[in-house]
């Protein structure tokens, strides 16, 4: 925090498990007028040049699936004060749209994704890492609540891209990276006891 350095906080742990509420949390509690708030589901790889089955069939589980050196590049930027375009992903299509939008450098940069912990180079930015950690089944259903929803899928294919890609690259990648965390948070958005001290101790933190 030397010279106001802005604080950048990663936000990891399993689809579903509960990321998006503690960010909201964060953002609500501490002011999102002091923040930056990044999803790593922003920077997906455009698949535009597959065919629409093989998008469909994609492992979007992998780290190799997301631009995070992007992701990273943007990080640098916002706390060296410069703004950046945040690209637009479209779940429906599997693709990047042609849209971005900005996002203004603040004193905290909050970063969430599933996968943030496993590249050193991004984990290295980070000052303070919360990973949240939900039983499987309660992820699975708020994944199926989710991409029903939200992203015009179907059970069924929602049920195959857990067990073929989502479930593995959990116990491969996800699962493993909970040790770099500095801050575990069981059940996410309803443990309001750990919520509060990290509130706390970001805003503490905070020049």
């Amino acid at each position: 925090m030397a010279d106001h350095q802005p604080l950048v906080i990663g936000i990891a742990g399993g689809s579903g498990s509960g990321k998006t509420t503690v960010a909201q949390t964060i953002l609500q509690r501490v002011g999102a007028d002091r923040i930056s708030y990044l999803q790593h589901d922003a920077y997906y790889k455009d698949l535009s040049g597959l065919p629409p089955t093989q998008r469909a069939e994609f492992n979007f589980d992998h780290p190799n699936s997301l631009e995070t050196e992007l992701l990273t590049e943007h990080i640098r930027q916002l706390r060296d004060g410069k703004l950046i375009e945040v690209p637009v992903y479209d779940f429906s299509t599997h693709s990047r749209t042609d849209r971005t939008f900005t996002v203004h450098p603040r004193g905290v940069i909050l970063v969430e994704g599933i996968l943030i912990f496993t590249e050193a180079a991004l984990r290295q930015l980070f000052d303070v890492k919360i990973f949240v950690d939900t039983d499987p089944d309660l992820r699975f259903i708020r994944r199926l609540q989710r991409d029903l929803a939200e992203r015009g899928r179907t059970t069924e294919t929602v049920i195959k891209q857990y067990l073929s890609t989502v479930r593995p690259m959990h116990l491969e990648f996800v699962e493993p990276s909970k040790r770099y965390a500095d801050v575990i948070i069981p059940e996410g958005g309803f443990n309001t006891a750990a919520l509060d001290m990290v509130v706390a101790r970001i805003q503490t933190m905070l020049p």
